[in-house]
């Protein structure tokens, strides 16, 4: 969502883009790449506190 809004405030009007301005594939490539192993990191932090939650609760319903 935040990555929504940020790129709606990056966008310019058409009639204000300069057609002389070169697009770098790297800094575009790594800016995925960086997005990319955000959302891993963030899925294994989920995935780790959901099997937190199913041992903790066996433990619980063991005793």
């Amino acid at each position: 969502m935040s990555t929504e809004v940020n790129s709606l405030e990056n966008q310019t009007e058409p009639s204000k883009v300069n057609h002389q301005q070169k697009v770098d594939i790297n800094i575009l490539l790594n800016r995925v790449r960086h997005e990319k192993k955000r959302e891993r990191k963030e899925n294994l932090l989920f995935l780790g506190l959901i099997g937190s939650v199913i041992v903790v609760t066996g433990i619980i319903a063991s005793l």
